[in-house]
């Protein structure tokens, strides 16, 4: 996780901060983006997906490309999600309307 903080840093323009949302997983330590200082973490309350746009992007690829299907083998199965991603990353309004949100929710222990 620090490797990708980092490549993200990296690439966080000079004078721009960045900031990460992420969920509850173990590896979401609260001192993850401690070493950079142009990266921020707001880690998503327990429970709550509806504020964690990947659960978003999920839901739609399942709903659209990927439940109720058997698939042949490994190659069928990364086929699949292949043309899922794609379909999901050709609309451009689709991606900001599933991943944007209108606030960010911010917890304190």
């Amino acid at each position: 996780m620090r490797q990708h903080l980092s490549l993200i840093s990296q690439r966080t323009k000079p004078g721009r901060h960045a900031v990460v949302v992420m969920d509850g997983a173990g590896w979401h330590t609260d001192d993850i983006a401690d070493e950079f200082n142009n990266l921020s973490i707001i880690k998503l309350p327990p429970y709550s997906p509806e504020l964690n746009p990947i659960e978003q992007v999920w839901s739609w690829l399942r709903q659209h490309h990927l439940a109720n299907r058997s698939f042949k083998g490994y190659e069928d199965i990364v086929d699949a999600c292949s043309l899922a991603w794609n379909s999901f990353i050709s609309d451009t309004k689709k991606v900001m309307s599933l991943c944007r949100r209108d606030r960010a929710m911010m917890t304190t222990c």
